[in-house]
């Protein structure tokens, strides 16, 4: 192997007392000083490409243009093999079936179908199929029919089954034991209307508007995989085929977690070992937000679905040499800033950077003060700031992650030794360690400071060290979208009342309402951790919540429960009013217990502008309560901080936020835990404990799952009658031999569109139209409109997504002149839709092309925006440009991408759209070629043929990326 292999001198050995010896390609051993300063992105691309490089996919020429970044980004194009590949079901379903077809083909020609597998490491997890049919959810002031201020109540469609338990009511336990305020016995069971009443929607049991007792939980979840499970099946049948029949592919079952959650917590691996090498992990996946990995130091970005497939399949992935833009964080965080601060204040900055399609890799001290879940978090915020990849580097800090998720003590040794070997480990204090960068975008985290939005719109951000006066501001303005027009006068205005016995003073901006609420902060528990952890240092100096205030904890998930009850805060939290009331939609829509009549009342007398503090989504004015007049919203551990000082209009950097029992005043600042402490408490017990829920779902497998039967055979037993799965015709007259290219002979256009044709306009996407060519097919199946489903469920039968191909109704035509998704069949005249008019060229042996103008199949990566031309009878797209993952994904397809010579277009050429055009191809077909192509009319005209290099013509020579791989099968 030495010997063969270009590459084979770097081979390099790490030995350690702690484990095996283990053999690596050391970019180190090249002695080029290029190599450290290379961005440590660029670098896991240039050990990819060394090890890699076999003369064909990945050339010598390929590293050496790595190796020369600095000069070569943006202009020389490299080939990249990842270690991985990640699917998420919507897009894994055509990959899995056409891997199904290629082994019908080749079981056809005499060739052992066992050889059809994934030459790529493949883990697909079913996490998009599952649909809330039953759920829990209270609403106690529903609006009137004329009322849209409060949204409608949510239906269910018709027919569908109760949950055992909806017609029968609820029931409330009445006072629970500690609980302030609690509800009485009228106004659970025998609640008049109005307010205080639970009303039952169709479908959910009556609840209590207080308690928020639904449903038992598991019985909720029992139910809806159920339904999962029957309208589903045909779908799971055949990934649990696919789980056993394929070699190389790991399938996670639905009800274990999301794909992102898996990847991060159990699928990465930082350094992988295969073919007796170790070497760093790298995926890419169909989902934008793959780039979420990131963030623990492995390079990975989304893809199309024949990009992946080619993946799989052993291809690698062509990429530009990309900038790299070095994000250096300085600065110290503000104490009182959260993660979600963070996250957002550094997303805006790079969205404002304008980075497009770069790649970021962040350095600098500030790094070190970022937890792994919020740099997984800023990663996964590639897409919102248009980056390709943010990286994070390994360094101690993600070591410490890997402790508590994927690592064994060996592994994680292992992972060290190597990382440091070949300078793919960090130490974000040593200067000396920065790369060099395309560019540098300096970010002081000092400047981000924590806010809250409101009184009245979410859009109204006010700084927290700015609060008391904006307040006051509020007062002054008149009656808008943030003002109250109050007169100086009585803005001094405080009013006694009585409550459980005790006096107590009512101003403007008094904290009436303090809701904790975690469903838009489940997916960082640090906000979480923070509020109660800050719960807990304030009841240790002996503050507390007045007693009036409705104070309430609602979690977005029984997880977000379980973490606060493991870290020992939860009681902390009881302790000032934060109690557990439920799971589901509380304050943001109105459902918080009635306020004391007493509150109501003083706020009546004095028209306080009193206040609700929630970390929820919404709060509009009135929504919480109709006596509430202004609605801020805060992180968790400022809802708690605004309770206990029990008002707005409070500087908490310079004013106490009460006085404890010695009289001593108690600043936010003294019981605000640091950012080390939450870091250290989410590592070391959450992320802990989570991963090792998840590890054990992983291993335990799901009974949900575990039923489901699967055939026990290398074939998949398709179903003809089944409209979910189908076996495409990719294959269709697949033979040994491969044919010199041919030319294209009297094709006539399809369709003659204009500039910026996205892949939303030529793939199929969305609902199935009633009157669409797919409607019509499904019909002729015995399907009724209400099961027609939609377009992605229905991604495994390529007769209708073929259907569902350019039948956008915004398509611009312009055959035909109008918006709609037809075309005009040129021999007859006839005006048809798409599929038809292809279909009918087809049964007369009539090729096809498009034309199209600037920056054809721009938009999301779709692969039947490639896929669906191809099997309606397309050979070439003729524009002036195109988006290059679709210009990827048509050649992958094996339909040419021509473009006009540059100043030339369809209309400069004169051409009408409904001439004949004849394509001469060389048997000789060379990348970016020249092509001539001849119309009916005489004319004659030049394209260039954008194959960009020979990986490219192989495939076009082949028909396509699934037939080269057949044939090398064959042979």
């Amino acid at each position: 192997f030495n010997l063969k292999h270009p590459f084979g001198h770097l081979i390099d050995t790490l030995r350690s007392e702690q484990y095996e010896e283990r053999r690596y390609f050391n970019p180190q051993k090249l002695s080029d000083v290029r190599y450290e300063n290379l961005p440590f992105c660029m670098r896991v691309l240039l050990e990819s490409a060394i090890r890699k490089c076999d003369g064909f996919y990945i050339k010598t020429d390929d590293v050496s243009s790595i190796l020369d970044w600095q000069m070569q980004q943006n202009q020389a194009e490299v080939a990249f093999s990842p270690a991985r590949v990640l699917l998420q079901d919507f897009t894994g379903i055509p990959a899995m079936v056409d891997l199904a077809a290629m082994r019908d083909a080749l079981a056809k020609q005499g060739v052992d179908p066992n050889l059809v597998n994934p030459r790529c490491h493949t883990d697909l997890i079913v996490d998009h199929s599952l649909q809330i049919d039953y759920s829990k959810c209270a609403i106690q002031s529903p609006p009137t029919p004329t009322d849209e201020s409060h949204g409608a109540a949510v239906r269910s469609p018709a027919g569908r089954p109760s949950p055992r338990g909806s017609s029968s009511g609820g029931h409330c336990a009445g006072q629970r034991p500690g609980h302030r305020g609690g509800c009485s016995k009228a106004s659970c069971s025998d609640a008049p209307s109005g307010r205080s009443a639970a009303v039952q929607i169709e479908n959910t049991p009556l609840l209590c508007p207080f308690h928020l007792q639904p449903v038992s939980e598991p019985e909720t979840m029992i139910r809806n995989q159920e339904m999962e499970l029957i309208r589903n099946k045909e779908r799971l049948q055949f990934f649990k085929w696919c789980s056993k029949a394929f070699k190389n592919i790991n399938v996670v079952p639905p009800d274990i977690n999301t794909v992102h959650q898996v990847n991060l917590e159990y699928l990465c691996q930082v350094v992988q070992e295969g073919e007796g090498f170790i070497y760093p992990d790298s995926v890419v996946g169909t989902d934008s937000h793959t780039t979420m990995i990131n963030g623990l130091g492995i390079l990975g970005w989304g893809v199309g679905g024949i990009e992946s497939e080619a993946v799989m399949l052993g291809q690698p992935v062509s990429l530009t040499l990309p900038q790299v833009v070095g994000c250096k964080l300085v600065g110290t965080i503000n104490p009182l800033a959260t993660s979600i601060d963070i996250v957002l204040g550094i997303t805006k900055h790079l969205r404002q950077a304008g980075i497009g399609g770069k790649f970021v890799e962040f350095f600098g001290p500030g790094v070190q003060q970022l937890s792994a879940p919020d740099r997984t978090t800023i990663a996964n915020m590639c897409p919102e700031y248009n980056a390709t990849v943010s990286f994070f580097p390994v360094d101690d800090i993600t070591l410490q992650h890997f402790k508590h998720t994927i690592c064994s003590e060996e592994k994680l040794v292992v992972l060290e030794d190597y990382l440091k070997a070949i300078k793919l480990f960090k130490s974000y204090g040593d200067q000396s360690e920065d790369p060099q960068y395309s560019e540098v975008i300096e970010m002081n985290l000092s400047s981000i400071v924590p806010h809250v939005s409101g009184p009245k719109r979410p859009q109204d951000r006010v700084a927290v060290t700015c609060m008391k006066e904006d307040f006051i501001n509020c007062l002054n303005e008149k009656v808008g979208f943030k003002g109250f027009h109050v007169s100086k006068e009585k803005q001094a205005t405080q009013v006694p009342f009585l409550h459980e016995g005790a006096e107590y003073n009512l101003a403007h901006g008094s904290v009436v309402i303090a809701a904790v609420i975690s469903c838009t902060n489940n997916c960082n528990p640090s906000v979480m951790l923070a509020a109660g952890l800050l719960a807990k240092k304030a009841v240790e100096a002996g503050l507390t919540v007045k007693p009036y205030i409705r104070t309430s904890l609602v979690p977005g998930s029984g997880t977000v429960t379980h973490y606060l009850n493991t870290t020992g805060v939860l009681p902390y939290l009881r302790k000032l009013g934060f109690e557990v009331v439920g799971y589901g939609c509380a304050t943001c829509v109105g459902n918080t217990a009635p306020l004391p009549e007493s509150v109501v009342d003083a706020i009546k007398q004095g028209d306080l502008v009193a206040c609700g503090v929630l970390s929820g989504n919404r709060h509009l004015e009135g929504r919480l309560c109709d006596c509430v007049r202004a609605n801020y919203l805060a992180s968790p551990p400022l809802v708690v901080a605004y309770a206990i000082a029990g008002t707005v209009s409070i500087n908490l950097e310079t004013e106490p936020l009460g006085v404890n029992s010695e009289g001593k005043d108690v600043y936010l600042r003294d019981i605000w835990p640091s950012k080390e402490e939450v870091n250290h408490t989410e590592e070391n017990i959450v992320i802990a404990s989570m991963f090792k829920e998840l590890r054990s779902r992983m291993e335990k497998g799901s009974t949900f799952w575990n039923r489901i039967e699967s055939a026990e055979s290398a074939l998949f037993p398709w179903d003809p009658k089944s409209t979910y799965i189908r076996c495409p015709a990719f294959f269709s007259k697949l033979s040994k031999e491969v044919c010199a290219p041919q030319s294209i002979e009297g094709a006539y256009p399809l369709l003659f569109l204009g500039d910026k044709v996205t892949t939303d306009h030529i793939s199929p996407a969305g609902s199935i139209a009633r009157v669409s060519a797919a409607a019509r097919y499904l019909q002729s199946k015995r399907l009724t409109p209400r099961e027609f489903n939609s377009y992605g469920a229905r991604r495994g039968n390529d007769a209708v997504m073929t259907r569902g191909t350019f039948a956008s109704i915004k398509l611009q035509n312009r055959l035909i002149g109008k918006t709609g998704p037809k075309t005009l069949h040129i021999p007859s005249g006839q005006t048809l839709d798409v599929f038809e008019a292809a279909e009918r060229y087809q049964r007369d042996g009539v090729p096809l092309i498009i034309l199209a103008g600037k920056e054809y199949g721009s938009g999301s990566s779709r692969d039947w925006a490639a896929k669906g031309p191809y099997l309606m009878g397309v050979r070439a797209v003729i524009a002036e440009s195109f988006e290059k993952i679709h210009r990827n994904h048509l050649v992958g397809m094996g339909i040419a991408p021509l473009q006009f010579l540059p100043g030339q277009n369809a209309d400069s050429l004169e051409l009408c759209g409904k001439e004949r055009f004849t394509i001469n191809i060389p048997q000789e077909l060379m990348p970016r070629q020249q092509l001539t192509v001849q119309t009916s009319t005489g004319k004659s005209f030049s394209v260039m043929a954008l194959f960009e290099n020979d990986m490219d013509v192989a495939f076009f020579r082949h028909g396509g990326i699934l037939k080269y791989v057949a044939r090398s099968l064959l042979l």
